[in-house]
């Protein structure tokens, strides 16, 4: 804070553009400001002045802080930023000899201050060297709420804002991966926001606001609005969709989500996007456990692991009339995984027209080995130890074929309560390939809350250790394993591998 000689700094909000929005606070500030700032376009006029003009006397000074461009291209040597940067600079200075003078300076801006507004680069030029004040207003996010007359967020719901001038494959993401969401900045970007809707699978729930409590106001389903008429001051909403009826469609689809090793923090934008949009969720009970509560009014199928086929055929069955369903996958549902039971069953010709989509999640293995630093940065074998579904001759062979082609091994399913013999076979078959101080990650629960990730020899490994939930990477020749500064072992396979 300076001294009484300075002037005080407000920052007005105004609202998005009904006087009468304007708050008690804001209404004083103007009133009781020496100046009155604001921005404006080249050519003068400025919205926040006309949202504030009733409160302007004749005898305020008043700063018009006209940008030098919006959108034009420039012969700055900084280009387009450097050219605002300096428009900033010059602006601050010009508020700052008002303020060195004793004058209480007010700047006008719309909405809110501080979301996204013009008046946050005077506020951090300025804010550190004189008594300032940020007067909060109402922001467009909720005047459009207000005006589609729709919840925005309820519950547990998460309400993402995003800018529409990001690329479409990252709106496509955070607008896959939300509940509720806000998209900001339309007019030009307004076809990428779209074709970002639709891709991410939300363009039916898209509502369209613009001009909210301004003169020339419009609400509409999003994808009925014409391109060529959305101006800058629009924004794309995704309302709550608590207690929204699920639409009926002729056919569904099914969805075979990979949720990685260890649930929420493991999925993607994408399968995220796919859990909140399903009506159904169908899977293995403990993966299902996983997916945290996306929206009321789904409904989750659980199931034992050993009825994979029947869990497919219940899922397409589903999607057959007209159910959008995702079928939760632990892991990449490819690797060992639903998605080939899925499409086995899918390949009926019962289920013809029924779409089916695979989306990818990180690997058990791939979480393991990033747990242990970079075991699998060579050529690398993936086995599941598992004899249930193939006869352990098999099983052994591959593993001998592998270790002989000096492969880093990745093997899964290793143990349980009823297979305890598998993990020893294998030990001891891989000690008549390869050397007993063969590097040996044992990951078991990678991400969850029980994690342990241990770096042994191949001969110390211990198969009564060894259970359903650990995942084994066994090293080639070339694998190494350092003990850090930490006490912590780190295993990496090198890339370049040394010729015969």
């Amino acid at each position: 804070m300076s001294g009484s000689t300075t002037g005080k700094l407000y920052g007005v909000g105004l609202g998005p553009g009904d006087p009468e929005l304007l708050t008690l606070a804001a209404v004083r500030a103007i009133a009781g400001a020496d100046v009155i700032a604001y921005h404006s376009a080249r050519h003068g006029r400025s919205i926040a002045r006309s949202i504030a003009a009733e409160h302007i006397r004749a005898d305020q000074i008043e700063e018009r802080l006209m940008y030098p461009l919006t959108v034009e291209t420039t012969d700055h040597p900084g280009g387009y930023r450097g050219a605002l940067d300096d428009f900033y600079a010059e602006a601050a200075a010009r508020l700052a000899a008002h303020l060195d003078a004793g004058r209480t300076v007010a700047v006008l801006a719309e909405g809110d201050p501080l979301f996204y507004g013009s008046y946050q680069h005077m506020h951090k030029r300025l804010a550190d060297r004189y008594d300032t004040t940020v007067i909060p207003g109402v922001t467009s996010v909720s005047a459009a709420a207000a005006r589609l007359g729709e919840p925005l967020c309820e519950a547990e719901e998460v309400l993402t804002i995003i800018p529409g001038t990001l690329p479409e494959d990252e709106l496509t993401a955070r607008l896959a991966g939300t509940d509720s969401a806000v998209v900001m900045k339309l007019g030009r970007t307004f076809p990428t926001v779209r074709r970002a809707l639709e891709r991410a699978g939300r363009l039916e729930d898209a509502r369209y606001v613009e001009r909210a409590f301004m003169a020339g106001e419009r609400t509409e389903i999003l994808a009925d609005v014409d391109p060529e008429t959305v101006p800058y001051f629009s924004v794309a909403v995704l309302p709550s969709r608590i207690d929204q009826a699920s639409p009926v469609r002729e056919r569904g689809e099914v969805v075979v989500v990979g949720t990685g090793p260890a649930g929420a923090p493991w999925l993607t934008p994408e399968s995220r996007g796919a859990l909140v949009n399903a009506d159904d969720l169908v899977g293995y009970t403990t993966y299902l456990d996983r997916v945290p509560a996306l929206r009321p009014g789904q409904r989750r199928h659980g199931s034992d692991n050993k009825v994979e086929s029947e869990r497919a055929e219940f899922a397409l069955d589903l999607a057959r009339r007209g159910r959008r369903v995702a079928v939760v996958s632990g892991g990449d549902p490819g690797v060992f995984a639903m998605a080939t039971a899925v499409l086995e069953v899918a390949s009926d010709p019962a289920y013809a027209d029924v779409p089916v989509r695979v989306l990818p999640g990180v690997t058990a293995a791939n979480a393991a080995a990033a747990a242990a630093g970079a075991p699998l940065g060579h050529d690398y074998a993936t086995i599941s130890l598992s004899d249930r579904l193939k006869p352990w001759e098999v099983i052994a062979a591959r593993l001998r074929a592998a270790a002989e082609a000096d492969l880093v091994l990745a093997l899964y399913n290793p143990g349980s309560k009823s297979r305890t013999h598998q993990v020893a076979a294998a030990r001891e078959l891989l000690l008549e390939l390869r050397a007993p101080e063969t590097p040996v990650v044992v990951a078991r629960d990678v991400g969850g809350p029980e994690q342990s990730v241990r770096v042994m020899t191949l001969k110390d490994l211990e198969p009564s250790e060894v259970d359903m939930r650990t995942l084994l990477l066994i090293g080639s020749s070339q694998t190494r394993a350092v003990e850090r500064g930490d006490g912590r072992t780190i295993t990496w396979t090198p890339r370049r591998y040394p010729e015969a």
